[in-house]
């Protein structure tokens, strides 16, 4: 089988795919910044990359999404969802990556559909934020509504501060997104879904209050208990991303807290605490979908693993929906 990963093809993650795929599939790497599409006159879509034709793949992993104007991220999205209409495998699904990219919109699927997040405040004025401010208790983190990796939080716990970080980034163009600061047992938990597969983590800091471990906490081996692997199965099912890296953290007294849900999720430090080659059962899962015929999944919000027949975008037929879908992850097997 033939895979693109759209992401660096020079970074960690393309290399330990490679190494992965070396013998059973052709891995070939494109940047996401150059998809492009057009057709000519009484021709079919193309969408390409960097020379490179994405409807040859059998499946398209997405290994980054980089930033970029409005225009050009439509753009992107657009073309990875006609692509997989026309029948190629997109993982994550368009649909599912603009969802868990905008931080305000996913947390707030998960709060409608009562999932147990903190306590947040999205708007664009300063006064109101630091009004806001007091209600969420005096101690909050102030996000980007776009990023990862820890890059861009604040732990804000005074008044005169919050006002001045919320003038200066409403004069940047910035939406104020504030969370209330829960205070934790120094850890949080990382559990990556992998299709029906779950695999977890603690992230431990004992310096900083963020447990990435870019930001510098050490990864523990993490064994599910079914209260974490449902909480996680189900905010993957709410946004669709049948690959997630799904953050939950334990407060001081044991309770569950969804942070967020990342659809380009990371693997490195979870690969070498447990031990587990990742990148193959990332590799084996695109197979499966594609044997199975796994295209278009319906919307997010009724994400159970069943998939609708797709709408077509050029003449190319789909490949039909499977009748013996397997569910989606809501139970550990590693």
């Amino acid at each position: 089988m033939r895979f693109c990963v759209l992401g660096s093809p020079t970074g960690w993650y393309f290399h330990d795919l490679a190494r992965a795929a070396e013998g059973r599939y052709e891995l070939i790497g494109a940047p996401f910044s150059r998809v492009h599409c057009g057709w000519s006159a009484g021709g079919r879509l193309e969408f390409a990359s960097a020379g490179l034709d994405l409807a040859q793949f059998d499946a398209v992993l997405v290994r980054t999404m980089p930033p970029g104007s409005l225009e050009q991220v439509v753009l992107r999205m657009d073309v990875l969802g006609c692509l997989e209409a026309q029948g190629t495998v997109v993982r994550n699904p368009p649909r599912a990556l603009e969802l868990a990219v905008d931080k305000y919109l996913s947390v707030a699927r998960m709060r409608q559909a009562g999932l147990p997040t903190p306590a947040t405040w999205v708007g664009q004025d300063a006064e109101e934020a630091v009004e806001a401010f007091g209600r969420l208790g005096g101690d909050v983190v102030v996000k980007p509504m776009f990023g990862s990796e820890g890059r861009g939080l604040m732990r804000v716990g005074d008044e005169s501060l919050l006002w001045r970080v919320a003038r200066l980034l409403t004069q940047q163009g910035a939406v104020l997104y504030l969370q209330q600061f829960v205070p934790h047992q120094g850890h949080d938990l990382r559990v990556l879904v992998v299709g029906p597969r779950m695999l977890a983590i603690r992230r431990v800091s004992d310096s900083d209050w963020r447990t990435n471990v870019s930001r510098g906490a050490r990864a523990e081996p993490y064994e599910l208990v079914p209260e974490v692997a449902e909480l996680a199965g189900r905010a993957a099912r709410l946004l669709g991303t049948p690959l997630a890296g799904v953050d939950i953290l334990p407060d001081r007294d044991g309770r569950l807290h969804l942070l967020e849900v990342n659809a380009v999720p990371g693997w490195r430090g979870l690969a070498r605490a447990l031990d587990v080659d990742v990148a193959a059962m990332m590799l084996d899962y695109l197979r499966d979908e594609v044997d199975r015929g796994h295209v278009v999944p319906a919307e997010p919000l009724a994400y159970n693993g069943d998939l609708s027949s797709p709408a077509t975008c050029s003449s190319r037929p789909a490949r039909p929906p499977a009748p013996d879908a397997p569910p989606a992850p809501d139970v550990p097997t590693a």
